[in-house]
């Protein structure tokens, strides 16, 4: 009887503290990006990127960051389903992604619809009538700024004439859309809008076609290995005009892939790409250095793309803004989703690795021209070219 009583109390006290004890602090990050599929070679670097980012910065106050990551396998259904097991069943407070501007568009829909606070790493096209129903914003530097830049060298370069061919999907509109407001500007003309789909293997018969409008040069509108294709089938038909792409195009596989055929193309791209080569004093040039050692430490590598710095950025955004709201609600409540939400669209000056943010209710994108530097690939890398 007296060890039964013994073992009651023990019970009560055990519970007692376990009622009394804290519950463990943390708020819930819900992370999609492509690790599979097409997109991968995209994917798999906003993935690294995410690991540097919470070696940087673990703990946000006295909160641990409980990062869930999925594989969206570069599906944009799979990214729906993603998304709303994340919000449903996992209860984040906060979405990031994804690899694919397809897939980051389906996303949107459903941060929108659950109203839960979400951060693009894919260039997209964010609009929202009404900015208090707002709840997603984008890292990377808008497809219409990426082609300003890209059409003021093409300027400079006497470059007036130009074939474009891109992606069969969100992505080439995105930078096919950019090129036309250059022509309205008057910059330059665009001769064709020839399109490939990402999984497609050759395109010769629509460099054919844009070869036949003897174009000055040539604008990619596609990503990563994919984007090696226009300018291989370019090198085979002995085109000796200059190139020129975006942000999209910055990564070791198109690289690799593109070989002889990609030298010398020219790039619009955040200034991480080049961040030693910058002018001391320039915002990105510290901040890169210590990406840089975080990259490595958390992914035993070294980091030579934009697109691990978008998720790294984006990251940023995220902390500063949870930051801040958390003196307003606690994590895990439809209370501090709703404060994120209003903290991410206040920033103001915030320095990352591709540019500095300021985000305004209304407003999809919040950098401006400090984000973006002309970049070209000589030798196998990428050379500042102010």
């Amino acid at each position: 009887m007296k060890e039964g009583r013994m073992h009651r109390l023990a019970a009560v006290a055990i519970s007692a503290l376990l009622i009394a004890a804290p519950a463990q602090a943390e708020i819930k990050l819900g992370f999609v990006t492509a690790l599979s599929g097409p997109a991968a070679a995209l994917g798999i670097p906003y993935a690294n990127g995410m690991k540097a980012a919470q070696k940087y910065r673990g703990k946000i106050g006295a909160e641990t960051v409980t990062l869930i990551q999925l594989d969206d396998g570069s599906d944009p259904s799979a990214a729906t389903r993603n998304a709303r097991k994340l919000v449903e069943e996992d209860k984040v407070d906060f979405l990031i992604g994804t690899a694919t501007a397809p897939a980051t568009i389906a996303m949107t829909t459903v941060a929108n619809e659950l109203g839960v606070p979400m951060i693009a790493v894919s260039p997209v096209k964010i609009e929202s009538e009404d900015p208090a129903k707002q709840w997603t914003i984008a890292v990377p530097q808008p497809p219409m700024l990426m082609a300003k830049v890209v059409a003021d060298r093409m300027k400079r370069d006497k470059v007036k004439n130009v074939g474009y061919i891109g992606f069969s999907d969100a992505w080439g509109d995105l930078v096919y859309a950019g090129g036309k407001a250059a022509e309205e500007r008057g910059d330059i003309k665009l001769l064709t809008n020839e399109r490939y789909a990402r999984t497609d293997t050759s395109v010769t018969a629509q460099i054919l076609r844009v070869l036949a409008t003897k174009p000055d040069g040539v604008l990619i509108g596609g990503s990563s290995t994919q984007a090696a294709l226009p300018l291989i089938a370019l090198q085979e038909r002995g085109f000796k005009g200059p190139t020129y792409g975006l942000a999209s195009l910055i990564n070791p596989d198109f690289v690799r892939v593109g070989g002889k055929a990609a030298e010398g193309v020219q790039v619009s791209a955040g200034p991480v790409i080049v961040s030693e080569q910058l002018p001391d004093g320039h915002f990105s040039k510290k901040l890169s250095a210590d990406f840089r050692a975080a990259y490595k430490d958390a992914n035993g590598s070294e980091s030579r793309d934009g697109f691990s710095a978008y998720s790294f950025d984006a990251y940023l955004v995220f902390a500063a803004a949870a930051e801040r709201a958390l003196g307003k609600a606690k994590p895990g409540t439809p209370e501090f989703r709703k404060a994120m939400r209003d903290e991410m669209l206040n920033t103001k000056e915030l320095s990352g690795v591709h540019g500095v943010y300021n985000f305004k209710p209304g407003q999809g994108y919040g950098v401006d021209d400090r984000s973006l530097v002309i970049v070209q690939l000589k030798d196998g890398k990428w050379i500042y070219t102010p």
